[in-house]
């Protein structure tokens, strides 16, 4: 297999903590814990567009997602407390191993890009946000090819923007069906095992699975310097 010259980072769980998001759900619903379930629904919707072809933009699905949770729940939702949480995703913080982890990859020879569920703009805008816009090339949405991960056409035009094949790229992220979309592809993978997030044990393993970024990224510098 080619030598590994991109690290391609997942956005949502993997760089950002969605933690923040739980005092928004309390005042919606009265538990902080419904924020996993709306980010399941979420990732059903996504994955519906995907498979059936009828492309709808990411901020929309979260929206969508929202108001079928809270219908599932008899709960009716104003449309301050939705713009709230949407304008909240924005503006998600790093987990506290992020940083330290990506200068431990930027002394190494690798370069740094992100491929993210979101549009482009929300991406850049939480990139900023969280102050790791620095440490990228690029911040590559799937909204450019209308064909959510882990959909192959994803990492392939990841690939294509950053001028490697999908073999020259890992991808890290807490999230099992991204890593055997980008493994489907031809990327390699990194799995972070962040609170709550585990592989398919049936599935294709990556070769590297982490209990924390820093974690990872150890494995990393190791395998592929």
């Amino acid at each position: 297999m080619s030598q590994t010259k991109v690290i391609l980072f997942n956005a949502n769980e993997t760089l950002l903590d969605l933690v923040v998001l739980d005092p928004h759900f309390t005042r919606m619903f009265g538990d902080p814990a419904v924020r996993t379930v709306w980010f399941q629904q979420l990732l059903q919707l996504f994955l519906t567009a995907t498979i059936i072809d009828e492309y709808v933009p990411f901020p929309v699905l979260a929206e969508s997602a929202l108001v079928m949770v809270a219908a599932s729940r008899g709960v009716e939702l104003d449309d301050q407390h939705k713009a709230a949480m949407l304008q909240a995703m924005l503006a998600l913080p790093a987990h506290p191993d992020v940083r330290p982890a990506l200068k431990l990859l930027r002394a190494t020879s690798h370069r740094l890009a992100v491929l993210t569920n979101s549009t482009a703009t929300s991406a850049a805008a939480q990139m900023t946000h969280a102050g790791l816009d620095g440490y990228f090339e690029a911040v590559l949405s799937a909204d450019a090819v209308q064909r959510y991960k882990p959909a192959r056409e994803a990492y392939l035009y990841a690939a294509h923007q950053l001028a490697v094949e999908p073999s020259e790229i890992r991808l890290i992220a807490a999230h099992g069906w991204d890593v055997a979309g980008a493994l489907a592809a031809g990327c390699r993978a990194a799995f972070v095992g962040r609170k709550g997030k585990a592989l398919n044990p049936r599935g294709k393993q990556p070769d590297i699975i982490g209990t924390g970024m820093h974690d990872v990224v150890s494995q990393i510098i190791q395998h592929d310097v």
